[in-house]
């Protein structure tokens, strides 16, 4: 099973520790296996490699080192060869020139089958060469000293010496591999050992204990030999069922990179040996668009892309650090060990940069970008909760502000505890109906007629009593809510338009929503569904979006809101004014009413500047047909103004303030009764102007 963040055969700088540290061992190991070979009777190998058994060895020493045991996937060093028992045998049987020889020949022809990098293949050879020349030593000081002209075979009495083999061979063996690991992933060799050592020498001890059978069986019966291979094989996949499911536990199936609980583990264990004059980095990375890309070319391609991701992320960060993925396009970042948040913030341009690099796909070219959230102990959290949690915050800022990377800033945190609790507090509030709309007219400015009306969400709560929009609805954005509470919203709206449309009021209702709601699928679905159950028509109601929605190009071509036009419910665009780079752009997107934003429309009898942008809006929106309406229209000279300029409605506390909906009803009819011949009603001839 592959490791996706396996990045040991990326060769070490020269001059570094991990070099220094592979150079010499790579050496010595090297050294100790000529003087080895410098020891082989010449006169005896030619008649050994005659006799069968020397082949039978030969093959089970190569083949047990093509696959290792795996114990535990969440072991650093890796798994236990199982040619560890077969080579020690050799080594008790016919000493340590032949048992480097099949050892080296071995770890040569698995380099090979496995494609590891050169650096890998010598140091696995000096550092097995090691271990069995430790092994050697110590039988040498028991006066064993095999070789192949005169082999050993143990007995009862020589179970000290062997076990004592044993360990110096096990020792050695994990102090090298171990300390190369901890160099290269930046570790405590402490703790590499503590988490490798335990797995490993119950593997090892089952593996080396097997060898003094085996030598017994080479001396006196070398065709039952092969015989070993079965309880080898039962250790083998037993220890493979095992870490298939501990494997299980903590990876993603998809990518197999770790999991939110492999996570966990590793920012705990990085916290704990976390040292005074360096930070832990935890990186929150969403990806940017990739809906669309499942939307578009379906889930298996959506799969392979988050793979591409996966394989991206591993090769971008530094050795030792850990990349995760959370669920969905969500992926997560951690650094055990990072100097400051600048070089944190490198690092996530590093990551950024990756993923923004062009992906070729089913013929098609996918442009990805990412949004990086960073958190740092002990700046910002003293725990994985916490940096996640504040990771999420940075990412989310990151993703608004559309500036790709963000650092987690205190005073730009919009949660607290209080704010957890008005979340939740919202979501009941939805499900017992305590959220009301009310209704805020929209008036013609030449004749007086009600053209229809604003639905704004009020929320009493039971305890705290009105909690302003402000403070709930951008806590709904920033959750899962946001969805659920457009849904609501949209709902009460129809209802209330039945009421009004099936008792002779025929007033359209304006809902405003976000641009993501304005891009869900769902959407088209719920309206049309409403609608029908309602026996309403698709000009009762209208979507109301901010001007933001012109700048992304998906707004043209999105299905949703073709959709939406097929469906014949109108658009708004709200707040309209404030983003001029996106007027040429107006006429290509289906809207039927701009709504001019309040800070200019409040200020043109006073202001010369505001009152030529109000008059240009107005002109513009005209010259496309469109219908222009004011906001935050409070005094008659402001409306006498406007009505100058040719504006079609006025929106403001001159007309009416926001009211429930029995009050709103009480007023339609009162204006209707007191001026019949105005009257009130969604009239398309009085949407233009001449």
């Amino acid at each position: 099973m592959t490791d996706p963040t396996d990045t040991r055969d990326t060769g070490p700088r020269v001059g570094t520790p991990l070099w220094a540290f592979l150079a010499g061992v790579t050496v010595i190991g090297f050294t100790a296996l000529v003087v080895a070979m410098l020891r082989l009777d010449t006169t005896q190998l030619p008649e050994l490699a005659l006799t069968p058994l020397f082949w039978v060895l030969t093959v089970l020493v190569i083949l047990g080192e093509l696959r290792p045991v795996m114990v535990s996937s969440a072991t650093a060093v890796g798994g236990t060869y199982p040619s560890a028992m077969f080579t020690f045998a050799v080594l008790l049987h016919y000493g340590l020139p032949v048992a480097v020889l099949m050892q080296a020949v071995a770890v040569a022809v698995n380099g090979v089958a496995t494609r590891k990098a050169w650096h890998r293949v010598m140091f696995n050879v000096a550092q097995s060469t090691l271990a069995l020349t430790a092994a050697a030593v110590v039988l040498g000081l028991f006066g064993i000293v095999p070789s192949a002209a005169a082999p050993w075979v143990p007995s009862g009495a020589d179970l000290l010496a062997i076990a004592l083999a044993g360990v110096a061979y096990f020792a050695t063996r994990a102090m090298l591999v171990c300390g190369a690991v901890a160099l290269h992933e930046r570790r405590s060799i402490v703790r590499v050992l503590r988490v490798t050592v335990g797995p490993q020498s119950l593997v090892y001890a089952a593996l080396l204990g097997l060898a003094p059978p085996v030598v017994v069986v080479m001396a006196h019966s070398p065709g039952l030999v092969p015989l070993f291979v079965a309880p080898l094989a039962a250790v083998y996949f037993t220890a493979t069922l095992s870490m298939r499911r501990d494997h299980q536990a903590l990876h993603d199936e998809l990518t197999g990179l770790p999991n939110r609980k492999m996570l966990i583990v590793s920012t705990e264990e990085a916290l704990a040996e976390a040292r005074q004059d360096e930070r832990v980095g935890l990186f929150l990375i969403d990806l940017d668009r990739f809906k669309e890309v499942n939307d578009t070319m379906g889930h298996p391609v959506g799969d392979r892309l988050l793979q591409m991701v996966a394989h991206r992320l591993t090769h971008s960060v530094r050795p030792g650090d850990v990349v995760a993925r959370l669920g969905g396009d969500e992926f997560a970042v951690l650094l055990p060990s990072i100097r400051d948040a600048h070089a944190a913030r490198e690092v996530a341009a590093r990551l950024r940069a990756a993923l923004t690099e062009p992906v070729r796909l089913e013929g098609m070219t996918f442009d990805l970008d990412g949004s990086v959230g960073i958190a740092l102990h002990p700046d910002h959290a003293p725990d994985f909760e916490m940096l996640l949690q504040r990771a999420d915050v940075a990412m989310y800022l990151a993703k608004e502000g559309r500036t790709g990377v963000e650092l987690y800033q205190p005073d730009k945190d919009r949660n607290s505890p209080e704010r957890l609790n008005l979340l939740g507090d919202l979501r009941r509030g939805l499900d017992n109906h305590e959220l009301r709309l009310h209704y805020q007219p929209k008036v013609g400015l030449a004749g007086g007629a009600v053209a229809g009306v604003e639905a704004l969400l009020r929320w009493r709560h039971p305890v705290h009593g009105a909690i302003a929009p402000s403070e709930f609805i951008p806590l709904a954005e920033q959750s899962y809510l946001m969805r659920h509470l457009t849904a609501y919203v949209i709902d009460e709206a129809l209802e209330q338009a039945a009421r009004w449309w099936h008792t002779g009021l025929q007033v359209q209702i304006s809902v405003n929503i976000s641009a993501r709601d304005l891009l869900d699928s769902a959407l088209p679905e719920q309206l049309e569904a409403g609608l029908a159950r309602l026996r309403l028509p698709p000009a009762s109601i209208q979507l109301e979006v901010t001007e933001r929605i012109l700048t992304g190009q998906q707004a043209y071509t999105h299905e949703t809101i073709k959709a939406l036009a097929t469906l014949g419910v109108p658009l708004a665009l709200d707040d309209f004014g404030t983003g001029y780079s996106s007027l040429i752009r107006l006429q290509r997107l289906a809207v039927s009413e701009v709504k001019i934003d309040a800070s200019f429309v409040r200020r043109i009898a006073e202001s010369e500047d505001d009152n030529r942008i109000v008059r240009s809006i107005v002109d513009l929106v005209r010259s496309l047909g469109l219908r222009s309406v004011a906001e935050g229209v409070e005094s008659d000279e402001v409306a006498l103004r406007l009505a100058e300029m040719g504006c079609d409605l006025g929106q403001g506390w001159l007309f009416g303030q926001p009211m429930p909906a029995a009050d709103a009803t009480a007023w339609l009819r009162e204006r209707y009764e007191a001026a019949p011949e105005i009257g009130y009603g969604y009239r398309p001839e009085v949407t233009q102007t001449a």
